[in-house]
């Protein structure tokens, strides 16, 4: 049995809200679902299995008929959802009264159930969210299933202290076949080939750094155990962090074209967030507003010092105001803001000096 497994996709979801790329990343979500379903259909998999979080809010119509129609194009595919935190049911939820194409089963329950497809001998159990946070851990017993022959998939939404905490060991320990999860919008394998979070398909937020993607999964049906679990990278765009250093020699110009020269060697497609670190010259003060226009960079962070040298500027100025505030921070171990203090206000107090020299 040949299962490909995806959760929080957050479909309506837009990142970035505040970027000029954010609409486009928005459409990378939608794209990136379309490509997981071609991608049912070209690996011919049994089961899609969808682990909560399919839509970033409650879906309205609209929403619903576009997923269905993406389904109804995998007719020979199983698909098989759950409802997580974000998506959750409710009493007005439109998904209640929604008629899904024939391939697809929503398992809208709040309590444990299953369904069996016979043609595949896979029995599947699973429950969606009813409300925001679900505190208590899975019962010991609804971690277990007899030994009836059947290739026994269970389906979860969750793995922290709000939302479904989950015991590792003892998801490692059941005897379902696979244990298909989601929330979690990082990848991770739980238990070797029997437990794993796909994460998000397409990264939400800049903490979601690394490769995304979906779980391609084979259940040996004599065996009845996972024998091949692969991960397939689809994402159209990162969240890339990176560290540029600086010295007292590098200029403007010099740390924008570095940097440019980073994200062309990665690509543009990607989104980046920059560190600059080092001894800088205390009269650079660099400006990198270009770049924000011509790349995706989210955000850049000047963590530089200026190279002062303490010692001789206390010696030329032993009874003044600049020695004075020297002397005021003359202590072994300065936290990062008194540095920044010590910095911005030998600055302001030599400015101050030239400007009256």
């Amino acid at each position: 049995m040949k299962f490909l497994h995806t959760a929080d996709i957050h479909w309506g979801m837009v990142p970035d809200g505040d970027k000029p790329w954010s609409r486009e990343r928005a459409q990378a979500i939608r794209d990136t679902f379309a490509q997981i379903i071609d991608l049912a259909r070209t690996r011919e998999v049994d089961f899609l299995f969808i682990s909560g979080d399919l839509f970033h809010r409650q879906p309205l119509q609209k929403d619903l008929k576009e997923i269905n129609y993406l389904f109804s194009t995998i007719p020979s595919v199983h698909v098989v959802l759950i409802a997580g935190n974000h998506d959750r049911i409710r009493p007005n939820s439109a998904i209640l009264s929604f008629s899904w194409a024939p391939n697809v089963t929503c398992l809208m329950s709040g309590e444990m159930e299953s369904v069996f497809f016979e043609d595949c001998n896979v029995e599947v159990h699973g429950f969606s969210y009813h409300s925001a946070e679900i505190r208590e851990s899975l019962p010991a017993d609804k971690l277990e299933v007899s030994f009836d022959g059947r290739i026994h998939i269970l389906m979860l939404h969750g793995g922290d202290t709000a939302h479904l905490p989950l015991d590792r060991s003892a998801l490692a320990a059941s005897n379902y076949s696979y244990i298909a999860l989601g929330h979690i919008h990082k990848p991770e394998v739980v238990a070797e080939n029997k437990a794993a979070f796909p994460g998000s398909p397409e990264p939400l937020d800049h903490t979601e750094t690394g490769q995304h993607g979906v779980f391609l999964g084979n259940v040996n049906p004599v065996t009845r155990q996972v024998d091949s679990l692969e991960f397939v990278r689809l994402c159209r765009s990162q969240y890339i962090p990176l560290i540029v250093n600086i010295t007292p020699r590098t200029t403007n110009a010099e740390l924008e074209l570095k940097i440019s020269q980073e994200i062309k060697k990665r690509g543009p497609q990607h989104i980046y967030r920059f560190r600059i670190r080092g001894m800088r010259d205390p009269e650079i003060e660099f400006d990198l507003e270009n770049l924000a226009s011509r790349y995706r960079v989210a955000d850049i962070t000047d963590e530089s010092e200026p190279q002062y040298d303490f010692t001789e500027l206390f010696a030329e100025h032993p009874s003044d105001m600049i020695g004075f505030y020297i002397r005021a921070f003359d202590k072994p171990d300065l936290s990062p803001v008194e540095k920044k203090a010590l910095y911005y206000g030998i600055h302001a107090l030599l400015r101050t000096t030239d400007e009256r020299s």
